[in-house]
């Protein structure tokens, strides 16, 4: 269980702001309609569960990625609408298991595959989920729709319109992928000063 506490702790500090964030707009730039501030805090998720997967295998990653989950949407439904609360746990949920998936079978390759194949596959399943349970106008069930995110607009500078969310998904996506690049150089100093997991990934 000490292997959980630090992993699950941050698991929820990510996901509790990076709810709270992604309910507002990234407006420097004349970005507002395309980034929210979640963007850039949320692939960090990905960094600590990598990192857990690397070093404890996993069991012990998918074990992290619950705790995170079930304190997460908690956090969340108290600080924010139950729809972001419900959006967001199933898009982490999803995109962090498929994580593990990916870099357990890519685990022995050269040290950046894995991480970044896990990260943006994860990433992308994660952008989808998230932002149509949270925005998009036919799961208004969930919870009220958030006018502004619907109002249509140019879709990422594009002369297609389409609801603000949508390109908020693109952009989102797209920081995703850069971060995950980002985060390689905090992953690689890190694995080299914690212990490597052994078993190989078919036995987990």
């Amino acid at each position: 269980m000490r292997r959980l506490i630090i992993p699950a702790i941050a698991m929820v500090v990510v996901i509790t702001v990076s709810n709270l964030a992604v309910q507002h707009p990234f407006t420097p730039w004349g970005l507002g309609d395309i980034l929210t501030w979640g963007s850039f805090t949320y692939p960090f998720a990905f960094l600590v569960n990598d990192l857990t997967n690397r070093t404890h295998g996993p069991r012990v990653a998918r074990q992290a990625i619950l705790v995170g989950f079930a304190a997460g949407v908690i956090c969340s439904a108290l600080l924010g609408p139950v729809r972001i609360a419900v959006a967001s746990g199933s898009a982490f949920l999803l995109g962090q298991i498929l994580d593990v998936l990916v870099f357990s079978r890519l685990r022995r390759m050269a040290w950046w595959r894995a991480p970044l194949a896990a990260s943006i596959l994860g990433s992308a399943l994660d952008t989808v989920i998230f932002f149509s349970l949270a925005f998009a106008a036919v799961f208004v069930f969930l919870g009220p729709n958030l006018d502004f995110a619907l109002q249509p607009t140019s879709l990422l500078g594009s002369a297609i319109l389409a609801p603000r969310w949508m390109s908020w998904a693109g952009g989102d996506f797209g920081v995703k992928v850069f971060c995950a690049l980002c985060l390689l150089v905090p992953y690689r100093a890190l694995v080299r000063r914690l212990p490597a997991y052994q078993q190989a990934p078919t036995a987990a």
